[in-house]
C-alpha cells in the first residue's frame, strides 16, 4: 500500500496539467472491461485523463436492460451515450479471466453467492476448453454476448439507429499485452 500512498501524494503535485479537467469532461469511447487488476484500459490504450468512460465489472458482463430495476451499469452505459455523446463503446474481455474461467468449468460459486449471482447475468454459459488457463474461447464468445446485451439498452438501439454510435468487441491478452478486435465478416478476433 505504501508505494501506491507515496504516488498519490506526489500526483496531486503538478495541478497544470489537471486544470482543463475541471472544465468538465467529453470522452469519446466508453470502455467496458473487467475488474481484473490485470486490465488496465489507459495502459492498453493510451488514453490521458478524460478521454475514456470506463465501466468495469466482475468478467466485463453488461446485465440485461430493465427499467423497472435500473443498475448502476445501465445508468453508467445510458449516461456515457445520452449525455457524454460517446461515439464508440468497446467490451474488452481478457485472457486468464477468473470470471469467465468459472463460467466455463462450472466451478461450484455457493461459497460466493454475490459473485455466482452477478455471474448469472452472463448466460448463456460461454463455450470454451476447461482446461485452458486462458479461457481465450470463451472469453471472445462472452465479449460478442455482452456486446449483444448492450444492442438492447434503448439508448444503444437508438445511437445505432441513428448512426452516431459504434460497437467493438476486444480480446485483451495479459501475458502478452496484445489486442485483437472482432472483425464481423470474418467473426474472428485479429490483431489491431
Amino acid at each position: 500500500m505504501q508505494p501506491l500512498i507515496d504516488n498519490a501524494r506526489t500526483f496531486g503535485q503538478r495541478p497544470e496539467e489537471f486544470a482543463k479537467l475541471a472544465e468538465g469532461q467529453s470522452p469519446q469511447v466508453l470502455f467496458i472491461t473487467c475488474s481484473d487488476s490485470r486490465v488496465v484500459p489507459a495502459l492498453i490504450t493510451g488514453a490521458r485523463p478524460g478521454e475514456l468512460f470506463e465501466l468495469r465489472t466482475a468478467g466485463n458482463i453488461v446485465p440485461p436492460y430493465t427499467s423497472q430495476h435500473p443498475t448502476g451499469e445501465a445508468a453508467t452505459i445510458e449516461y456515457a451515450v445520452e449525455v457524454l455523446g460517446v461515439r464508440d463503446i468497446v467490451v474488452c474481455g481478457h485472457s486468464h479471466c477468473g470470471a469467465v474461467g468459472a463460467l466455463v468449468r462450472g466451478d461450484d460459486l455457493t461459497a460466493v453467492p454475490a459473485v455466482r449471482d452477478w455471474l448469472a447475468h452472463a448466460t448463456p454459459r460461454p463455450a470454451g476448453a476447461a482446461e485452458d488457463p486462458e479461457v481465450a474461447e470463451g472469453v471472445q464468445s462472452h465479449v460478442l454476448t455482452q456486446l449483444l446485451r448492450l444492442r438492447s439498452y434503448p439508448c444503444v438501439e437508438r445511437g445505432l439507429a441513428q448512426g452516431r454510435l459504434g460497437l467493438h468487441a476486444w480480446y485483451y491478452e495479459v501475458h502478452t499485452g496484445a489486442v485483437r478486435a472482432h472483425r464481423p465478416h470474418t467473426d474472428t478476433f485479429e490483431a489491431l
